[in-house]
């Protein structure tokens, strides 16, 4: 009989000030994120990078709370997915604790010889989930393991994610005097271009998923922007700073911000949008700057997962 468990690939984050020099170490040698220079140079260039800008960094961390909450919030939502599916749900990260052949150990030592790897990127990317999925096969080849692996690599159209999207959207929009007023901008991380020229499908799920989530908010003015740039490559355009320029511009005073491609707060949602975007909004004259509220554990998004893990499992 087979002991099945989940596993929920993610990001992580820094657990300390201290974590944030070997966290940015781990991410900028990651060849399948970040490329820079040739693959001999890269472990060089990146401890460069990282020395640069750890000071600045550790700063933004020490803002919200000198740390990431990202491996509590995942592991909160690996408890409730538990509590729906009955099956043992453990967080895998990428860049830092718990790290992918840790949460496998664990696994191993349960006797666990069935796995659904589910990739908590809704948009697939392979520098995202392709890197989380590559790293999974290589820790499983080295521990000699003969786990069956499922694979969930996306889910950016399912109707539970864009319902959960949705709640937050309609209770955000509520919280303004006059929703009619409102604009919505929504938000993903941005990637370096050449990734879309190279074929890769992340800019059309993100673009779906804005469509699908629009299709609930008829007569609300919708805008799409990529945040989170790094280095001196071609990014994806509309970069979030430019929008704000061209809405306050254009007179917009009321705006929502939806983060896409997050479903945990981190510093993207915690810094980046609420205090480095909310400042230069206010600063351009948009009077009233909101967020909605990150997924985290939402009951809704949680049975999305739910959903997703079943119908995996059902057709493994």
């Amino acid at each position: 009989m087979q002991n099945t468990a989940v596993l929920l690939l993610q990001m992580g984050g820094p657990d300390s000030l201290e974590a944030v020099r070997p966290f940015l170490l781990n991410l900028f040698s990651d060849r399948e994120i970040i490329k820079t220079g040739p693959a001999w140079l890269q472990p060089f260039i990146a401890k460069m990078i990282v020395r640069r800008r750890t000071p600045t960094v550790v700063e933004k961390y020490r803002e919200i709370g000198g740390k990431s909450p990202i491996r509590e919030l995942t592991e909160a939502q690996a408890a409730a997915l538990e509590q729906q599916l009955g099956l043992p749900c453990f967080p895998a990260m990428r860049y830092w604790h718990p790290f992918t052949a840790e949460s496998l150990l664990k696994l191993r030592r349960a006797g666990v010889n069935k796995l659904v790897a589910l990739s908590l990127y809704p948009h697939y990317s392979r520098a995202t989930s392709g890197s989380s999925f590559n790293d999974l096969d290589r820790q499983l080849v080295a521990a000699g393991n003969g786990m069956q692996l499922v694979r969930i690599a996306h889910f950016y159209d399912h109707p539970l994610y864009i319902a959960a999207l949705a709640e937050k959207i309609a209770a955000g929009l509520a919280s303004f005097p006059d929703r009619s007023a409102v604009q919505l901008l929504f938000s993903a991380h941005s990637l370096p271009q050449s990734f879309i020229d190279d074929g890769d499908p992340y800019l059309d799920h993100i673009q779906a998923t804005v469509r699908l989530v629009m299709e609930q908010f008829g007569g609300i003015k919708h805008h799409l922007a990529f945040q989170s740039r790094a280095g001196p490559v071609k990014w994806l355009e509309p970069s979030t700073d430019d929008k704000l320029k061209e809405l306050a511009a254009q007179g917009c005073k009321q705006l929502l911000v939806v983060p896409l491609s997050f479903v945990s707060d981190h510093i993207e949602t915690l810094h980046e949008i609420d205090i480095e975007y909310a400042e230069a909004a206010h600063t351009l004259g948009i009077s009233s700057f909101r967020r909605i509220a990150s997924l985290n554990d939402s009951p809704t998004f949680i049975a999305c997962l739910a959903e997703l893990v079943r119908g995996a499992l059902k057709n493994s």
